[in-house]
């Protein structure tokens, strides 16, 4: 089955919440925790995919970059509130997928020397260590702009990620690290059930993964207060 981009979107926003849901009310060591953050392992490097693909055919990159950048701010507080239990905490991942674009945006769009380069994206990985997704939501996004033409490309830059979220995020015994997993099923997602149609360009899509991301973050950190 093929999925456009506005489905594959709400797909993944569908794990994301699984993903969250798990961080408040599931104990990690549990199977049914492992399950649900494998399934919610999906969201960070298809968001990272559609911020190359969204880079790519965007027809303002200026606001593109100011959307992404208010929003991030908006999510700080609900994200802190959800992670922390306070304000102010860390950022969420519209914040480093935020980060994420800049980087492309001084690969692609300044002749800096290339060593500068390297320099700014190490500091913008720096930076992202306040976030969510950190470093990963950095360079995924600039590696898979630029292999965005290239299905083994895109494959070989998923599946690096993948082995070094799963080495970054090693726990023992071993089963804990089981929802790591969940990486590897997104070149698939991507490569096999992406038809590589927008669908719809209705408003609602476009905004709706903004507001409902620091919204769902107020409402579960509120039923943990309550529950």
């Amino acid at each position: 089955m093929k999925l456009n981009r506005n489905r594959l979107k709400y797909l993944v926003i569908v794990a994301m919440v699984i993903d969250h849901i798990a961080w408040a009310f599931v104990p990690y060591e549990t199977l049914l925790g492992q399950l649900m953050h494998l399934i919610g392992r999906l969201t960070g490097p298809t968001m990272a995919f559609f911020l190359a693909e969204g880079y790519a055919h965007t027809r303002n990159v200026k606001r593109y970059a100011l959307r992404l950048g208010v929003f991030a701010l908006i999510s700080w507080v609900p994200f802190s509130l959800f992670e922390m239990g306070r304000w102010p905490g860390p950022f969420g991942v519209i914040f480093t997928l935020f980060l994420g674009l800049c980087t492309i945006l001084i690969w692609d769009r300044t002749k800096l020397p290339k060593w500068v380069k390297v320099l700014c994206t190490i500091g913008l990985c720096i930076l992202s260590l306040g976030g969510d997704w950190p470093v990963f939501d950095v360079l995924w996004p600039l590696f898979l702009y630029r292999y965005r033409e290239s299905r083994k490309g895109l494959a070989i830059t998923f599946c690096i990620g993948g082995i070094a979220n799963f080495l970054f995020s090693y726990r023992t015994p071993l089963w804990l690290n089981l929802n790591s997993l969940g990486v590897f099923l997104v070149p698939l997602l991507i490569l096999f059930c992406y038809s590589g149609e927008p669908g719809s360009r209705k408003g609602f899509h476009k905004w709706f993964f903004y507001v409902f991301y620091p919204a769902h973050l107020l409402v579960l950190y509120l039923l943990k207060l309550y529950l």
